[in-house]
């Protein structure tokens, strides 16, 4: 992923998907990206890795896997203000454009061990 800002989150949500298109969410997992964390390659793009909590699952016949990426998850996880200022007390808030990269360099992947 590619990002505008030095201080952003990932959220990733695992879901599944029933025949009739009703989604019901699995489980998910949030990180809080600051400078230094998830070095960028030479074009800007982050490998950033989201573990997500736990869970037994069996997906039955006929039903998707859906994966969710978002910027974040508020009011589930507290606001990230963009500028390295504490959660609690920051009063400046930036915006940060993502960008997600899926390409024979840069694979988005999830792992889900049976």
């Amino acid at each position: 992923m590619r990002a505008d800002g030095e201080y952003f989150d990932v959220f990733a949500r695992l879901c599944d998907v029933d025949p009739d298109g009703r989604s019901e969410n699995l489980s998910d997992g949030l990180v809080r990206v600051a400078p230094g964390m998830f070095p960028p390659d030479r074009d800007g793009v982050r490998a950033v890795e989201v573990e997500l909590w736990p869970v037994a699952y069996v997906f039955r016949r006929g039903h998707r896997i859906r994966v969710q990426l978002a910027g974040g998850a508020h009011p589930r996880y507290a606001r990230n203000p963009g500028t390295g200022e504490p959660l609690g007390s920051a009063t400046t808030l930036r915006p940060v454009t993502q960008e997600i990269w899926h390409d024979e360099a840069h694979p988005t992947v999830i792992r889900l061990p049976a």
